[in-house]
C-alpha cells in the first residue's frame, strides 16, 4: 500500500472508530465499524480477481491493528450484552474447575510411567512420573508449568524421556506460537541441566528428537538459524542435528536433511537398544512420506519414497520396522521390514487390509495392537507377529480409543471414551491369569459435573449430491420431538484425513440441557472409511466436502430435527473453511455460523509459511485446474453483495502460526459489507494465543462462553436457571 493509500485508509478508519466509540452503547443494535476498501487486482491464468481488503493482511500495520481493535470492541459490546452469557460463564467454570484432574500423553520407560497432568485450576499441565498406571500414589512432579511461568503462557509442545528415564527433554513454546525450545530436566528432582536448544519445534511442521542409548546426547529437528536462509525460508527446511550434552549448541553437528523437501515435517524414533534411528519425513500435510534409516554403521539410508504410500513406522523389539501402508490397500495394512533391511520391496505383510480402517498401531513384545475405525467408532485388534489375529479388546460401544502405549511385555495402556462417557484409562495384559484378558481400569478416570444421563446418540445418514451416504452422529435428549423446532448445531471438519470420532465434550451438556441438538458430520476429506474417503475430499475434489455438509444440514431439516431459522453450523481451522464455504454457497439454510480461526482466502493462503505445507491438501493457484477449484469454493472470494447471509461470529488468534488471522479479518469485512441481513457479523480476536494453543483456562472459558452465548442468542434459546 502506498503512503497516500495508507493515509486515506487511516483517515477513513479513524472516522469509523470515533463514530463507534462516541456511540457508547453496548447494545446489539450497534452497527459494525465500516471498513475502507483498497482494491487490488490479481490475474491467475487469465482470470482477474479483485481483492478489496488486501490491506487487512498486514497485522503489524497500525491501521489494521486499530481496525481489529474496533471490531473486537464491537464484538464485545454485542457478546457481553447477551443475557445468557453470564450464566454460561458460571456453568463453564463449574464444568472445568470442579471436575477431576486429567492425564494424557503417557510414555513408558522400565519402571517409570511419564504423563502430562492437568488439575482443574491449572492453566498449563504438569509433567509427572509414577511407578505404574495402578500406583498413582507413587506420582511426583518433574515440571509444573504453572509455577515455571506464572503468566500461564508457556506450554509443552512435546517431551521425550531418555532410555533410562533419568533425563527428559521438553519442547516449550510461549504464547501459543509453537516455536519450541528444548530444555532438559532431571527426572529425579525436576532441575534443569542448562541445555537449551532453540527452533526445534514450529507450527505445522512440528519437531522432535531421539536420545542416544546412553543418554549422552540426542538427535533433534532444527529450523534454520538467522543468516542460514532467506527471511522467507526461516519456517522451512527442517533438518536433523546431533547435540552432545554439556557442549555448546554451536558445536552441534548436522546429521541428515539437506535432501528433505522445503516443507518437510520430521519425526524421529530410536530402536529400544539405540542402534537404529528412523526419520519419518512428511512432504507437507497431504499424506506423502519418506523414511530414512540410520544403522550401526551411522549412515542414513532412504528406505521409502512417496510413491510407496507408507506413512507411520515403528521399531519392533528385534529392530525390525513395522510400517503402515495403503499401497493397494486404501483401508490400510501393516508390513514388516527386517532389521537393517533397506529394500522396502522385501517387506512382508503382517496385518492385511480388511473391511475396517487401520488408523494407528502400537508394537509390544510379541503383539501388534491395531486401532481401527469402523466408520468413526474405534476398536482394538490384537495381531501377533506372524499375522494371526488374537481377537479384540472389549471397549465401550460406539466409542473412541486414544493413546495406545506399550508398557512392559505385551501390556498396553489406552484411553476409552464416548459421546456420553468421559475418558478413562485402562491397561490390558494378555498374559494375565484371566484367559479372556479383561482390561483393568486405572485411577486415571475423568469425573465431571456434566450430566449426560438423559442424552442419547443416534447415527443416521444423509445423501450427498452425488449419492454418497454421509454418516451423521446426533446427540439429543431422550424424548426429543422431531417437530422441526429444535435449536441445532451441525459440526464438521472434512480434511487432512482427520476423522470425526466419538468424543466426550463436557461443555456440550449446556447446549443439550436446554433442548439443543448437536450433530457431527463424517464428511469426506476425513478417513472414516479409508484413504479413498480422504482423497474424495481433497485437492480438486474439495467441493465434495461442502456438498456432504450441506446434505447433512438438509437432512436435519427434512427429518424435522430443526428448520433454517433454528440451525447453526460450527467449525474451526480447516473446519472454518468448511463452514465458510457452506455459508457462501447456501446462506438460506442457516440462521447462524461460528467459524473458529478458519481458513477463508484460498487464493492467498499458500503465501503464508504454514500455508505452503497445506498445498498438498488444498492445491495451489499455480496449477490451472487447482486454481479453478480453489477459486470456485474460496469463501472470501465468493462473498456476493446483496445476499442475506446468516448471522456470523468469526474468531482468530493473534499468534496463530497455523492459520493467518488475516483470513478472519478479511472474511469479516467482506460479509459485513455484502450482507443485507441486519443481524450481527462479529470478529472476536484473542491476544497471546496461537491457534487455540497457549492460553489460560480463563481464556478458554471466555471463548467457549462467547460462541455458546452467540448461538443461544441467535437461535433464541432461553437459558434456564438451574
Amino acid at each position: 500500500m502506498s503512503p497516500i493509500e495508507r493515509r486515506s485508509v487511516n483517515i477513513a478508519l479513524f472516522s469509523t472508530i470515533v463514530l463507534f466509540l462516541t456511540t457508547g452503547c453496548a447494545t446489539p443494535t450497534l452497527q459494525p465499524p465500516q471498513t475502507p476498501t483498497n482494491p487490488i487486482t490479481d490475474t491467475y491464468h487469465g482470470v482477474e480477481v479483485i481483492d478489496n481488503y488486501r490491506w487487512l493482511e498486514d497485522g503489524s500495520d497500525p491501521a489494521v491493528q486499530a481496525w481489529a481493535q474496533a471490531q473486537n470492541d464491537y464484538a464485545r459490546s454485542y457478546l457481553d450484552a447477551i443475557p445468557a452469557r453470564a450464566a454460561i460463564v458460571e456453568r463453564l467454570n463449574e464444568l472445568y474447575r470442579e471436575g477431576s484432574e486429567e492425564y494424557w500423553y503417557f510414555t513408558y520407560r522400565p519402571g517409570m510411567l511419564f504423563a502430562l497432568k492437568s488439575l482443574p485450576e491449572d492453566d498449563q499441565p504438569r509433567l509427572v512420573v509414577m511407578n505404574s498406571a495402578h500406583k498413582r500414589d507413587s506420582e511426583r512432579i518433574i515440571l509444573d508449568l504453572n509455577a515455571y511461568d506464572t503468566t500461564g503462557l508457556t506450554s509443552v509442545d512435546w517431551y521425550r524421556p531418555s532410555f533410562d528415564g533419568k533425563l527428559i527433554a521438553v519442547s516449550l513454546s510461549v504464547g501459543g506460537t509453537e516455536w519450541g525450545t528444548v530444555h532438559v530436566f532431571n527426572a529425579a528432582d525436576g532441575t534443569e541441566t542448562g541445555e537449551m536448544i532453540p527452533r526445534v519445534n514450529g507450527p505445522t511442521a512440528g519437531g522432535g528428537m531421539a536420545w542416544t542409548a546412553d543418554g549422552s546426547g540426542f538427535y533433534y529437528t532444527r529450523y534454520p538459524y538467522e543468516g542460514e536462509r532467506a527471511p522467507e525460508d526461516m519456517s522451512f527446511y527442517q533438518q536433523v542435528y546431533y547435540h552432545k550434552l554439556g557442549t555448546p549448541i554451536a558445536e552441534d553437528t548436522y546429521v541428515v536433511g539437506r535432501e528433505f523437501p522445503r516443507i518437510a515435517e520430521v519425526e524421529l524414533e530410536a530402536s529400544e537398544d539405540g542402534r537404529y534411528y528412523l526419520a519419518t519425513v512428511a512432504d507437507g500435510d497431504g499424506g506423502e512420506f519418506t523414511h530414512h534409516l540410520r544403522g550401526p554403521d551411522e549412515k542414513w539410508v532412504q528406505i521409502t519414497h512417496n510413491e510407496d504410500l507408507i506413512s507411520t513406522c515403528h521399531f519392533g523389539p528385534d529392530n525390525s520396522v513395522f510400517m503402515y501402508s495403503v499401497m493397494n490397500a486404501p483401508k490400510g495394512k501393516i508390513i514388516r521390514l527386517a532389521a537393517g533391511e533397506t529394500d522396502v520391496s522385501r517387506a512382508t505383510t503382517i496385518v492385511k487390509q480388511s473391511d475396517v480402517v487401520i488408523k494407528s498401531f502400537t508394537v509390544a513384545r510379541s503383539r501388534i495392537y491395531v486401532r481401527d475405525l469402523v466408520g468413526g467408532p474405534s476398536q482394538i485388534r490384537i495381531v501377533d507377529f506372524d499375522g494371526e489375529e488374537k481377537g479384540t479388546i472389549p471397549i465401550l460401544p460406539v466409542s473412541s480409543v486414544w493413546g495406545l502405549t506399550a508398557l512392559d511385555g505385551d501390556r498396553i495402556l489406552y484411553s476409552n471414551s464416548s459421546y456420553t462417557r468421559p475418558t478413562a484409562w485402562y491397561t490390558y495384559n494378555p498374559d494375565a491369569d484371566d484367559p479372556a484378558g479383561q482390561p483393568q481400569q486405572t485411577e486415571f478416570a475423568v469425573t465431571t459435573p456434566a450430566d449426560f444421563s438423559e442424552i442419547e446418540v443416534v447415527r443416521e445418514f444423509a445423501t450427498s449430491k452425488d449419492g454418497t451416504q454421509i454418516p451423521l452422529n446426533i446427540l439429543r435428549r431422550k424424548g426429543t420431538r422431531l417437530d422441526g423446532s429444535n435449536p441445532t448445531i451441525l459440526y464438521g471438519y472434512g480434511g487432512y484425513g482427520i476423522s470425526q470420532t466419538p468424543y466426550f465434550d463436557r461443555k456440550l451438556s449446556i447446549w443439550l440441557a436446554h433442548g439443543g441438538v448437536y450433530a457431527t458430520a463424517n464428511t469426506r476429506g476425513g478417513s472414516e472409511f479409508g484413504e479413498e474417503w480422504h482423497k474424495a475430499g481433497y485437492l480438486t475434489n474439495k467441493q465434495n466436502v461442502f456438498d456432504d455438509f450441506i446434505a447433512c444440514a438438509e437432512y436435519l431439516i427434512e427429518a424435522k430435527y430443526t428448520n433454517p431459522d433454528k440451525l447453526a453450523i460450527l467449525g474451526g481451522s480447516n473446519g472454518g473453511l468448511l463452514v465458510g464455504a457452506t455459508l457462501v454457497q447456501r446462506p438460506e439454510l442457516f440462521k447462524a455460523v461460528v467459524g473458529l480461526k478458519g481458513v477463508y482466502d484460498m487464493l492467498r493462503v499458500e503465501l503464508d509459511p504454514n500455508g505452503a505445507f497445506n498445498v498438498t491438501e488444498y492445491g495451489t493457484v499455480k496449477d490451472p485446474e487447482q486454481f479453478k477449484a480453489l477459486y470456485a469454493y474460496s469463501p472470501y472470494n465468493n462473498v456476493k453483495n446483496g445476499v442475506r447471509y446468516p448471522d456470523c461470529l468469526f474468531t482468530a488468534d493473534e499468534n496463530d502460526g497455523r492459520v493467518n488471522p488475516s483470513n478472519s479479518r478479511k472474511m469479516t469485512a467482506a460479509v459485513q459489507a455484502a450482507t443485507t441481513n441486519p443481524g450481527p457479523v462479529l470478529l472476536r480476536m484473542s491476544a497471546s494465543i496461537g491457534h487455540g494453543i497457549g492460553g489460560s483456562l480463563d481464556d478458554k472459558i471466555a471463548l467457549d462462553a462467547d460462541w455458546y452465548a452467540f448461538l443461544f442468542d441467535r437461535l433464541r434459546v432461553q437459558h434456564q436457571a438451574r
